[in-house]
Protein backbone atom coordinates (compact mmCIF):
# COMPACT_ATOMS: atom_id res chain seq x y z
CA UNK A 1 0.00 0.00 0.00
CA UNK A 2 1.58 3.24 -0.93
CA UNK A 3 1.13 6.02 2.00
CA UNK A 4 3.77 8.32 0.36
CA UNK A 5 1.31 10.94 -1.12
CA UNK A 6 1.38 13.03 2.03
CA UNK A 7 -2.36 11.86 3.02
CA UNK A 8 -0.36 11.44 6.79
CA UNK A 9 2.22 13.64 7.96
CA UNK A 10 4.61 11.81 10.27
CA UNK A 11 6.94 13.23 13.09
CA UNK A 12 10.65 12.45 12.41
CA UNK A 13 11.84 9.30 13.10
CA UNK A 14 8.81 8.04 14.76
CA UNK A 15 7.04 7.42 11.62
CA UNK A 16 3.67 5.64 11.58
CA UNK A 17 3.33 1.87 10.51
CA UNK A 18 0.86 1.81 7.82
CA UNK A 19 -0.65 -1.47 6.88
CA UNK A 20 -4.34 -3.16 6.99
CA UNK A 21 -4.47 -5.39 9.91
CA UNK A 22 -6.21 -6.61 12.92
CA UNK A 23 -4.70 -6.18 15.86
CA UNK A 24 -3.22 -9.39 17.94
CA UNK A 25 -2.16 -10.03 21.29
CA UNK A 26 1.80 -10.19 20.00
CA UNK A 27 1.54 -6.78 18.59
CA UNK A 28 -0.02 -4.94 21.72
CA UNK A 29 2.84 -6.62 24.11
CA UNK A 30 5.52 -5.16 21.53
CA UNK A 31 4.36 -1.68 21.69
CA UNK A 32 5.83 -0.41 24.91
CA UNK A 33 6.15 -1.64 28.63
CA UNK A 34 3.16 -0.96 29.48
CA UNK A 35 -0.17 -2.62 28.83
CA UNK A 36 -4.15 -2.65 29.37
CA UNK A 37 -4.55 -4.75 32.52
CA UNK A 38 -4.65 -8.75 31.48
CA UNK A 39 -2.52 -8.35 28.51
CA UNK A 40 0.29 -9.56 31.27
CA UNK A 41 -1.31 -12.21 32.97
CA UNK A 42 -0.30 -15.32 30.96
CA UNK A 43 3.24 -14.35 29.65
CA UNK A 44 6.40 -16.12 29.87
CA UNK A 45 8.05 -13.01 32.23
CA UNK A 46 4.95 -12.50 34.56
CA UNK A 47 4.68 -16.44 35.11
CA UNK A 48 8.05 -16.41 36.05
CA UNK A 49 8.00 -14.30 38.78
CA UNK A 50 4.59 -15.52 40.44
CA UNK A 51 4.93 -18.78 40.18
CA UNK A 52 7.66 -18.83 43.16
CA UNK A 53 8.24 -17.04 46.37
CA UNK A 54 11.89 -16.23 45.43
CA UNK A 55 10.29 -14.63 41.78
CA UNK A 56 8.16 -12.31 44.17
CA UNK A 57 10.98 -11.42 46.25
CA UNK A 58 13.25 -10.86 42.85
CA UNK A 59 10.01 -8.77 41.39
CA UNK A 60 10.01 -6.73 44.99
CA UNK A 61 13.53 -5.95 44.43
CA UNK A 62 13.41 -4.81 40.81
CA UNK A 63 9.49 -3.13 41.44
CA UNK A 64 8.36 -4.69 38.47
CA UNK A 65 5.00 -4.63 37.48
CA UNK A 66 2.95 -7.93 37.72
CA UNK A 67 -0.68 -9.43 36.96
CA UNK A 68 -2.92 -12.24 38.42
CA UNK A 69 -6.50 -12.85 39.14
CA UNK A 70 -8.65 -11.01 41.78
CA UNK A 71 -10.69 -13.53 43.47
CA UNK A 72 -12.06 -11.80 46.31
CA UNK A 73 -13.01 -8.38 47.31
CA UNK A 74 -13.80 -8.49 51.07
CA UNK A 75 -15.73 -6.49 53.55
CA UNK A 76 -13.47 -4.27 53.66
CA UNK A 77 -12.67 -3.92 49.89
CA UNK A 78 -9.08 -5.33 50.00
CA UNK A 79 -8.58 -7.12 47.39
CA UNK A 80 -7.32 -11.07 47.21
CA UNK A 81 -5.26 -12.28 44.40
CA UNK A 82 -4.48 -16.01 43.64
CA UNK A 83 -1.31 -16.49 42.44
CA UNK A 84 0.45 -20.57 41.91
CA UNK A 85 2.89 -20.07 44.86
CA UNK A 86 0.91 -18.01 47.40
CA UNK A 87 -2.28 -15.78 47.91
CA UNK A 88 -1.52 -11.93 47.71
CA UNK A 89 -3.85 -9.06 49.18
CA UNK A 90 -4.02 -5.59 48.02
CA UNK A 91 -5.42 -3.18 50.87
CA UNK A 92 -7.99 -1.28 50.41
CA UNK A 93 -6.27 2.25 49.86
CA UNK A 94 -3.77 0.78 47.77
CA UNK A 95 -6.49 -0.67 45.38
CA UNK A 96 -6.40 2.02 42.71
CA UNK A 97 -5.30 5.45 42.33
CA UNK A 98 -7.74 8.30 43.74
CA UNK A 99 -9.23 5.14 46.33
CA UNK A 100 -7.29 6.92 49.35
CA UNK A 101 -8.44 10.46 48.30
CA UNK A 102 -11.77 9.43 47.99
CA UNK A 103 -11.49 10.62 44.09
CA UNK A 104 -11.97 7.19 42.83
CA UNK A 105 -15.19 4.79 43.67
CA UNK A 106 -15.15 1.11 45.37
CA UNK A 107 -16.76 -0.10 41.96
CA UNK A 108 -13.30 0.55 40.42
CA UNK A 109 -12.30 -2.60 43.36
CA UNK A 110 -15.07 -4.51 43.15
CA UNK A 111 -15.45 -4.92 39.62
CA UNK A 112 -11.83 -6.25 39.36
CA UNK A 113 -13.31 -9.50 40.95
CA UNK A 114 -12.50 -12.60 38.23
CA UNK A 115 -10.34 -10.18 36.43
CA UNK A 116 -6.64 -9.97 36.39
CA UNK A 117 -5.04 -6.88 37.94
CA UNK A 118 -1.73 -5.20 37.79
CA UNK A 119 0.39 -4.91 40.99
CA UNK A 120 3.84 -4.23 42.30
CA UNK A 121 4.81 -6.54 45.18
CA UNK A 122 5.80 -4.25 48.28
CA UNK A 123 6.70 -7.50 50.65
CA UNK A 124 5.74 -10.28 53.08
CA UNK A 125 3.46 -10.97 55.95
CA UNK A 126 2.64 -14.64 58.08
CA UNK A 127 -0.81 -15.89 57.63
CA UNK A 128 -2.43 -17.60 60.85
CA UNK A 129 -2.01 -21.34 59.43
CA UNK A 130 1.99 -20.92 59.05
CA UNK A 131 2.34 -19.67 55.23
CA UNK A 132 3.28 -16.60 53.60
CA UNK A 133 1.07 -13.51 51.73
CA UNK A 134 1.94 -11.25 49.86
CA UNK A 135 1.19 -7.83 50.14
CA UNK A 136 0.78 -5.93 46.92
CA UNK A 137 0.12 -2.42 45.42
CA UNK A 138 -2.29 -1.87 42.61
CA UNK A 139 -2.00 1.96 43.01
CA UNK A 140 1.84 2.31 43.26
CA UNK A 141 1.76 0.09 39.79
CA UNK A 142 -0.71 2.73 38.37
CA UNK A 143 1.64 5.65 39.79
CA UNK A 144 4.84 3.69 37.79
CA UNK A 145 3.08 3.81 34.72
CA UNK A 146 1.56 6.95 34.94
CA UNK A 147 4.82 8.67 35.57
CA UNK A 148 6.83 6.66 33.38
CA UNK A 149 4.48 6.17 30.08
CA UNK A 150 1.05 7.83 30.50
CA UNK A 151 2.53 11.45 31.49
CA UNK A 152 5.25 11.16 28.47
CA UNK A 153 2.10 10.39 25.54
CA UNK A 154 1.97 13.57 23.07
CA UNK A 155 -1.51 13.71 20.85
CA UNK A 156 -1.02 11.83 17.59
CA UNK A 157 0.47 8.93 19.81
CA UNK A 158 -0.88 5.60 18.58
CA UNK A 159 -1.26 3.04 21.44
CA UNK A 160 -3.01 -0.26 22.47
CA UNK A 161 -6.06 -0.19 24.71
CA UNK A 162 -8.49 -2.33 25.74
CA UNK A 163 -12.62 -1.67 26.25
CA UNK A 164 -13.79 -1.44 29.62
CA UNK A 165 -17.21 -0.16 29.52
CA UNK A 166 -19.81 1.17 26.74
CA UNK A 167 -22.28 4.55 27.20
CA UNK A 168 -23.98 6.15 24.80
CA UNK A 169 -21.28 8.95 24.42
CA UNK A 170 -18.50 7.14 23.93
CA UNK A 171 -15.81 4.02 25.13
CA UNK A 172 -13.90 3.81 28.02
CA UNK A 173 -10.91 2.41 27.30
CA UNK A 174 -8.22 0.45 29.61
CA UNK A 175 -4.85 1.99 28.54
CA UNK A 176 -2.11 0.78 30.95
CA UNK A 177 -2.83 -0.58 34.35
CA UNK A 178 -5.96 0.25 34.66
CA UNK A 179 -6.07 3.82 34.02
CA UNK A 180 -8.75 5.04 32.30
CA UNK A 181 -9.11 6.83 28.81
CA UNK A 182 -12.26 8.00 26.64
CA UNK A 183 -12.76 7.44 22.81
CA UNK A 184 -15.73 9.60 22.43
CA UNK A 185 -18.67 8.26 19.86
CA UNK A 186 -17.68 10.46 17.23
CA UNK A 187 -14.11 9.24 17.34
CA UNK A 188 -14.56 5.91 16.81
CA UNK A 189 -14.67 6.00 13.17
CA UNK A 190 -16.16 8.23 9.68
CA UNK A 191 -19.51 6.42 9.52
CA UNK A 192 -22.01 7.69 12.06
CA UNK A 193 -23.15 5.04 14.75
CA UNK A 194 -26.32 5.48 17.33
CA UNK A 195 -24.05 3.27 20.13
CA UNK A 196 -20.34 2.66 20.47
CA UNK A 197 -21.70 -1.42 20.92
CA UNK A 198 -22.12 -1.14 17.02
CA UNK A 199 -18.19 -1.05 17.04
CA UNK A 200 -17.10 -2.80 20.12
CA UNK A 201 -17.65 -5.47 23.25
CA UNK A 202 -16.40 -4.98 26.24
CA UNK A 203 -12.88 -6.87 26.69
CA UNK A 204 -12.08 -5.93 23.37
CA UNK A 205 -8.10 -4.84 22.05
CA UNK A 206 -7.98 -2.14 20.32
CA UNK A 207 -5.50 0.58 19.22
CA UNK A 208 -6.42 4.91 19.76
CA UNK A 209 -4.69 7.41 18.93
CA UNK A 210 -4.15 10.13 21.42
CA UNK A 211 -6.88 12.72 21.11
CA UNK A 212 -6.82 14.99 23.60
CA UNK A 213 -4.57 15.31 27.14
CA UNK A 214 -6.05 17.89 29.76
CA UNK A 215 -6.11 17.82 33.34
CA UNK A 216 -5.00 14.49 33.74
CA UNK A 217 -7.60 13.04 31.71
CA UNK A 218 -6.32 10.95 27.84
CA UNK A 219 -9.06 11.14 25.44
CA UNK A 220 -8.43 8.82 22.17
CA UNK A 221 -9.87 8.61 18.72
CA UNK A 222 -10.03 5.29 15.89
CA UNK A 223 -11.40 7.27 12.98
CA UNK A 224 -7.90 8.07 11.95
CA UNK A 225 -6.51 4.39 12.20
CA UNK A 226 -8.97 3.09 10.00
CA UNK A 227 -7.93 4.39 6.53
CA UNK A 228 -8.81 7.25 4.21
CA UNK A 229 -11.30 7.06 2.37
CA UNK A 230 -9.46 6.07 -1.32
CA UNK A 231 -7.86 3.79 1.26
CA UNK A 232 -11.03 2.19 2.00
CA UNK A 233 -12.89 2.98 -1.48
CA UNK A 234 -9.92 0.77 -3.38
CA UNK A 235 -11.19 -2.24 -1.56
CA UNK A 236 -14.17 -2.23 -3.66
CA UNK A 237 -14.81 -2.08 -7.01
CA UNK A 238 -18.34 -1.15 -9.60
CA UNK A 239 -20.17 -3.64 -10.69
CA UNK A 240 -19.54 -5.76 -7.26
CA UNK A 241 -22.27 -6.56 -4.64
CA UNK A 242 -20.91 -6.48 -1.18
CA UNK A 243 -22.25 -6.40 2.90
CA UNK A 244 -22.91 -3.52 4.53
CA UNK A 245 -24.76 -2.66 7.24
CA UNK A 246 -27.48 0.25 7.27
CA UNK A 247 -27.09 3.20 9.44
CA UNK A 248 -29.70 5.63 8.77
CA UNK A 249 -32.78 5.34 6.51
CA UNK A 250 -33.90 9.35 5.23
CA UNK A 251 -36.64 9.87 2.50
CA UNK A 252 -33.77 10.74 0.25
CA UNK A 253 -32.01 7.43 0.64
CA UNK A 254 -30.61 4.44 2.77
CA UNK A 255 -27.08 5.13 4.25
CA UNK A 256 -25.27 1.52 4.25
CA UNK A 257 -21.89 1.32 5.63
CA UNK A 258 -19.35 -0.69 3.88
CA UNK A 259 -16.46 -0.08 7.06
CA UNK A 260 -15.98 1.67 9.45
CA UNK A 261 -14.51 4.63 7.62
CA UNK A 262 -16.84 4.30 4.19
CA UNK A 263 -20.26 4.36 3.69
CA UNK A 264 -22.90 5.35 0.50
CA UNK A 265 -26.30 6.23 -0.43
CA UNK A 266 -28.77 3.86 -1.58
CA UNK A 267 -31.66 4.43 -3.27
CA UNK A 268 -34.64 4.36 -0.93
CA UNK A 269 -36.15 1.24 -0.52
CA UNK A 270 -39.38 -0.16 1.69
CA UNK A 271 -39.17 -1.91 4.85
CA UNK A 272 -35.68 -1.74 5.79
CA UNK A 273 -34.06 -0.33 9.22
CA UNK A 274 -31.16 0.77 10.71
CA UNK A 275 -28.91 -1.95 12.07
CA UNK A 276 -29.93 -4.18 9.49
CA UNK A 277 -27.34 -6.18 7.22
CA UNK A 278 -27.50 -5.59 3.59
CA UNK A 279 -26.29 -6.80 0.05
CA UNK A 280 -25.48 -3.89 -1.76
CA UNK A 281 -24.37 -3.56 -5.47
CA UNK A 282 -22.05 -0.67 -6.15
CA UNK A 283 -23.22 1.61 -9.04
CA UNK A 284 -20.53 3.59 -9.28
CA UNK A 285 -17.71 5.56 -6.88
CA UNK A 286 -17.09 9.13 -7.04
CA UNK A 287 -13.30 10.01 -5.40
CA UNK A 288 -13.90 13.25 -6.57
CA UNK A 289 -17.24 13.74 -5.14
CA UNK A 290 -16.17 11.34 -2.11
CA UNK A 291 -19.76 9.45 -2.91
CA UNK A 292 -20.74 5.94 -3.57
CA UNK A 293 -24.00 4.88 -5.24
CA UNK A 294 -25.63 1.48 -4.09
CA UNK A 295 -28.66 -0.26 -4.72
CA UNK A 296 -30.10 -2.75 -1.58
CA UNK A 297 -30.24 -5.96 -2.91
CA UNK A 298 -31.62 -7.94 0.20
CA UNK A 299 -31.42 -7.41 4.07
CA UNK A 300 -31.28 -9.52 7.21
CA UNK A 301 -30.62 -9.23 10.90
CA UNK A 302 -27.72 -7.91 12.33
CA UNK A 303 -25.42 -10.31 14.54
CA UNK A 304 -25.00 -8.88 18.07
CA UNK A 305 -20.84 -9.34 17.80
CA UNK A 306 -18.57 -6.45 16.44
CA UNK A 307 -16.11 -7.36 14.13
CA UNK A 308 -12.23 -6.72 15.56
CA UNK A 309 -11.13 -3.71 13.79
CA UNK A 310 -9.21 -3.67 10.59
CA UNK A 311 -6.50 -1.17 10.74
CA UNK A 312 -4.36 0.84 8.32
CA UNK A 313 -2.15 2.39 10.65
CA UNK A 314 -0.78 0.48 13.59
CA UNK A 315 1.96 2.23 15.95
CA UNK A 316 4.14 4.95 15.97
CA UNK A 317 2.74 8.97 16.03
CA UNK A 318 0.75 10.88 13.43
CA UNK A 319 0.75 14.38 13.11
CA UNK A 320 -1.87 15.17 10.51
CA UNK A 321 -4.49 12.98 8.95
CA UNK A 322 -6.52 14.01 6.02
CA UNK A 323 -9.59 12.03 5.08
CA UNK A 324 -10.68 13.29 2.08
CA UNK A 325 -9.01 12.57 -1.80
CA UNK A 326 -7.12 14.93 -3.10
CA UNK A 327 -8.79 17.73 -4.94
CA UNK A 328 -12.14 16.80 -3.14
CA UNK A 329 -14.23 20.41 -1.98
CA UNK A 330 -14.88 18.74 1.15
CA UNK A 331 -11.61 18.32 3.14
CA UNK A 332 -12.33 16.15 6.19
CA UNK A 333 -8.91 16.06 8.44
CA UNK A 334 -7.60 15.80 12.05
CA UNK A 335 -4.13 18.18 13.19
CA UNK A 336 -3.13 16.73 16.21
CA UNK A 337 -1.27 19.46 19.10
CA UNK A 338 1.57 18.25 20.85
CA UNK A 339 0.57 19.05 24.13
CA UNK A 340 2.05 16.38 27.07
CA UNK A 341 -0.18 15.15 29.96
CA UNK A 342 0.34 17.92 33.06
Amino acid sequence: MDTSFGAYIWDGDKKAHSTCARLNQKEVLKMNDYYPEGNLIETERNQKYIRCAEGLAEAAIEGRILEARAVLCDAGHNLHVEMPCMEGIIPYHDGAIGIAEGLTRDIALISRVSKPVCFIVKGFEDTPNGGKRAILSRREAQEKCRYEYISKLRCGDVIPARVTRLESFGAFCDIACGLPALMPIASLSVSRITHPSDRFNPGMDILGVVSSLEDGRVCLSQRELLGTWEENAALFSQGETVAGIIRSVEDYGVFVELTPNLAGLAEPRAGVAPGQNAGVYIKSILPSKMKLKLVIIDTSPLTNECSPPNYFITGGHIDHWVYSPPGCPKVIETMFNHDMLS
